[in-house]
Order: C-alpha cells, then structure tokens, then sequence
C-alpha cells in the first residue's frame, strides 16, 4: 500500500462503514436508487426549465445551476460509495483521492454561493420589485453564475496544489467513505499549521460571507413581507422564497452539524451522508413539489414528450 523506499503514501485505503453484515445488499440497493432518483431528478429540472417559457427567469436559471452543481456532488461521492458499501472499503490512488477532494470542495462550495446568488434575486423580487428586471437581467445573471463557477473551481485548485505539496507518510487508512479534508490531513506527516489555517480563511468567503448575506437578505425580505396588509398577500410573496429557504436551512444546517459539533466516528459518517447523498437528492424535489409554477410546467413538459418522441 506504500512505497517503502520513501514510506510515501501512494495509494488510500477508504474504510467506509465496517460490519454492515446483512445490510450491506440493502444498503447498496438504496444508495443506488437515491443516486438514479438524484440524477434524474435534477436532469428533469434542468430540461423543464429550458423548456418551459414560463420558467425563464432568474430564480429559475440559478436553479438549473444549482441542479448542475448536485449532480456533479453526487457523481463525486456516491459512486465510489457504492464500491466502498459493497466491498467493504476500496483502495484507490492517493491522487484520485485528491481529486475527489476537489470536485467536492467546489461542488460545496459552489452551492453555497448559487444559494446566495438565488437569495440576492428574491430579495430584489420581493423588496425592489419595480427595479427587479433591469437590475437582475440576463447580463448580469450570466456574469454572476460564470463568477461563481470560476472562482470556486480557481481557488479550489489552488487549495489542492498546497495540499498536494505536504508529506504524506505512515498510515493510508482513512475512516469515512470519501476523501474529506480532515481525513486526508491526519495522513500527513508535515505541519499542516499553514494547511488549516487557509482553509479557515477560505471559510469566509465561501461559507461565512455567503450565510450572511442570504441572513441579511431574508430579514429584509420578512420585514417587506410583514408590511404587507393581507394575509393572502403576506402568504403569496413568502411562498415565491419559502422553496429556496429550506434548501438554505438544509445545507447550511447540515455542514454546522458536522463542522462545528462532530469531528469524528460514525454518527459524523451519517451525518456527511446527509449532505452529500440526501440533499441532491431533495433539492429537486424541493423545489418540483412546494412550487407551483415548476408543477404546472411539468405537466405540460410531460404532455409533450409524446408528440416530442413522434417527430423524432
């Protein structure tokens, strides 16, 4: 498992979830169908939404992003998943863990700044209503999402270029079912003083400057919202962002839980789960079942298919 000559680690050995014993096939069945639903489900979100007319708006086409970003999540982790859930741990090459690595920390870090982008366009909708279209036009959505994309895949690099260039030594077992940073660190037989300390500046700009944006964005939008003199009226506006509410509270919720209260052992295993299996898997449904204009819009997406098919 190591190159004995330098005792560098060259390849991982992912534990997964030890003794699954007689759940180990239903296990692997049920990540399997969330990760088919996953993917289907944020594909038919992207395909409604170029579809229907109706849907092309901000909120939506950042929703598309947002579905593009949970499917590249999902691919991540949960493939190499399965092969860990049915085999019982999976050895892989130290650089494939470093590459998993990184397109988990951009796809995370990419959800973070669409959820803020998307909290920004219901805050102009809802609080700047008069001015909305020609401030949130398609210039200035196109440029917001491309910013996203390439800052998070930039800086993200950067960040495993540093890693890469520590010393890894001694064990190569890492205890979780993906390679996380924590994980991938305790490998290292270099000060990884510096190494943390990065990534706790890189918090700010990609976790904590987000959340208060989308807090600061959501109490003027229920400060609006309960100016409003109708009950009617007060449910029809909050109803536009109570979607992309509980996406927030989900995500954000999640990575507190692990990241601030649970560092280690199964029940941080469950929870990372959580976030990286369950939420792509909810975040469509989230939005297709609570949203009334996505509803409609399928419906007639799924009228059309026949005639769609025919002429193909």
């Amino acid at each position: 498992m190591q190159n004995n000559n330098s005792n560098t680690v060259t390849k991982i050995l992912l534990l997964g979830f030890q003794n699954l014993q007689s759940f180990k096939i239903p296990f692997f069945l049920l990540l399997l169908l969330i990760f088919c639903v996953t993917i289907c489900g944020n594909l038919l979100i992207i395909m409604v939404v170029s579809y229907s007319r109706s849907l092309h708006s901000p909120m939506y086409f950042f929703l598309t992003q947002l579905s593009f970003s949970d499917i590249l999540l999902s691919t991540t982790i949960v493939p190499n998943m399965l092969h860990v859930v049915l085999y019982e741990g999976r050895s892989l090459p130290f650089i494939d863990c470093l590459i998993q690595f990184y397109f988990f920390t951009a796809s995370e870090a990419l959800e973070s700044l669409l959820l803020t982008v998307m909290s920004y366009d219901r805050y102009q909708a809802i609080c700047n209503p008069l001015h909305y279209s020609s401030v949130m036009d398609f210039t200035f959505c196109l440029k917001a999402v491309l910013l996203c994309w390439v800052m998070t895949f930039a800086v993200t690099l950067t960040f495993i270029a540093t890693m890469s260039q520590l010393q890894f030594c001694g064990l190569n077992i890492i205890d979780h079912f993906f390679c996380d940073f924590d994980p991938i660190l305790e490998l290292s037989c270099s000060d990884t003083f510096y190494m943390k300390l990065e990534d706790m500046i890189l918090t700010a700009p990609f976790v904590i400057c987000p959340f208060m944006v989308i807090m600061v964005s959501y109490i003027y939008i229920i400060v609006t919202i309960l100016k409003i003199p109708s009950t009617t009226g007060r449910q029809k506006t909050f109803s536009t962002c109570s979607s992309h509410l509980a996406v927030v509270s989900l995500y954000y919720g999640s990575l507190m839980c692990i990241y601030l209260f649970l560092k280690k052992g199964n029940v941080k295993k469950i929870l990372s789960m959580f976030y990286t299996v369950v939420t792509p898997l909810l975040n469509p449904m989230i939005y297709s079942l609570s949203n009334r204009e996505m509803k409609q819009a399928f419906k007639k997406f799924k009228s059309k298919i026949p005639s769609v098919c025919q002429i193909s």
